[in-house]
């Protein structure tokens, strides 16, 4: 699932949900005469109630529909509504019955399912307007890698992207050939321009179309969509890049492409597991540690004075900027924004309270607070300074592949003993294959795993 895309989801999904207990509780204060929250006896089974409501409908989410409900409301969203209507009402149905929470009766908890669907069937396409107008960023920019002898079908190839939410931005062809038509196109030229294009247009998904294309021409424009954390998606006659996260992808039930480094977060039901798990987790996180939050806080700004936190900005999902809480640990911090200067051994730089916060990883704690704002996830790849990020680029091939998902406040590279400094070319290359053979093989327990190797395991002697 693209960056994009994985934010749109997440936006729609709190807006349901906010939108279910929303239509729940006012449905229940109208149609129950007695419905006070005075009373502790109807007061927790209307928690039960909406606690019902709620995993039901998540239940829902996750095996009845799917990302193309969402990103694609013109094939069979209606239909989709209809099955998940019958199934809501008989989940609750079963469950209510099964706890005899009998102080409600049938018509009363079956009634805010039909209005809930109603509205969500209404709002849905509205506030899907409403988010793709209220920032650009939520068109996937494509752009088509073709071979002139292909050039007559660009047209139609293009529409069929467009149906399926695709913003072409253009395309490339192998020869001196141009279409008849081509106003219609940002970007238009030869192969050969494609690093260029790359690094100056943004770029999400290349399109590959390999009938007539020179192999070794479609492999070298691979590695360098790769380099620049640019999905790749092949419009193929026979596949000839079978890999083993390569996957058939229908757009519109029309054309058929095959989605190369296809990753276990691209799943719809996956990717809301993570953002559940990562919002609860960090939710948790920071009330439990509050009380800590504040000490270190105070701690700082009596032992050296200045801010208590330190934001810089760092790359995340999609090679987006953000800027990454942390808790001051230096008397003379690096800019937030251009700095380039690595920590290092005995750095004087750094407080004795710094030198125990970064030690012990208490530095990293506001992190959470980016985990909360959908920035960061819990687990993932470390996020690099914008300096870094160019080196190694330059060093390590498919490194922006780590851009694919959300940076983490720890990960498996770390775990495994590859963090701290990153001068050397085994470094760099070690914590990049860690990072990509996380992303390749996620799983929900493994971020279990990560979590517990964090707190227990062995792998703080770079940490300084």
């Amino acid at each position: 699932m693209n960056s994009k895309n994985r934010h749109l989801l997440i936006d729609l999904l709190a807006f349901e949900f906010v939108l279910l207990n929303l239509v729940l509780f006012l449905s229940l204060y109208v149609l129950v005469p007695e419905f006070t929250l005075s009373d502790e006896v109807f007061r927790n089974k209307i928690l039960v109630l909406t606690v019902i409501y709620n995993l039901s409908w998540l239940l829902i989410v996750l095996y009845i529909r799917n990302n193309s409900f969402y990103f694609n409301p013109d094939r069979g969203q209606f239909k989709s509504l209809l099955v998940s209507l019958f199934f809501f009402v008989g989940i609750v149905t079963t469950v209510v019955i099964i706890l005899e929470i009998k102080a409600l009766v049938s018509p009363t908890f079956i009634v805010p399912i039909f209005i809930f669907t109603l509205i969500n069937l209404i709002a849905h396409r509205i506030l899907m307007r409403y988010l793709k107008s209220r920032s650009t960023n939520t068109s996937i920019n494509s752009l088509v890698i073709i071979s002139s002898k292909e050039l007559g079908n660009l047209q139609e190839l293009t529409e069929v992207m467009r149906k399926s939410g695709y913003e072409v931005m253009g395309y490339l062809r192998d020869g001196d050939e141009v279409p008849e038509k081509t106003t219609d196109y940002q970007i238009q030229g030869r192969i050969k321009k494609i690093k260029k294009v790359l690094k100056k247009h943004p770029i999400d998904e290349l399109f590959i179309a390999l009938s007539e294309l020179d192999p070794q021409l479609v492999r070298t424009t691979i590695d360098l969509a790769d380099n620049y954390g640019v999905r790749v998606k092949l419009i193929p006659n026979i596949p000839l890049f079978v890999t083993r996260n390569y996957q058939a992808q229908s757009l519109m039930g029309e054309l058929t492409v095959f989605k190369l480094r296809q990753t276990p977060l691209d799943n719809f039901n996956k990717t809301i597991i993570k953002r559940l798990f990562d919002f609860c987790f960090a939710l948790f996180v920071i009330v439990v540690f509050s009380p800590i939050f504040l000490l270190i806080g105070i701690f700082i700004y009596l032992s050296s004075g200045g801010p208590v936190f330190y934001t810089p900005h760092r790359k995340g999902e999609g090679g987006e900027t953000f800027k990454c809480y942390k808790f001051r640990t230096m008397s003379d911090s690096d800019n937030p924004i251009s700095g380039t200067k690595s920590t290092v051994v005995n750095d004087p730089r750094i407080t004795k309270l710094g030198k125990f916060l970064r030690k012990t990883d208490l530095d990293e704690l506001p992190q959470f607070f980016n985990v909360l704002k959908g920035e960061m996830s819990v687990i993932g790849p470390r996020p690099h300074r914008i300096n870094l990020q160019k080196d190694f680029r330059k060093s390590v091939n498919n490194y922006m592949v780590r851009s694919y998902v959300k940076p983490g406040i720890t990960g498996w590279a770390q775990v495994n003993g590859w963090r701290g400094p990153t001068t050397t070319d085994e470094q760099k290359n070690e914590r990049v294959k860690h990072d990509l053979w996380y992303i390749e093989n996620w799983s929900f327990w493994l971020d279990l795993k990560i979590i517990y190797l964090t707190l227990f395991g062995r792998h703080r002697k770079n940490a300084f």
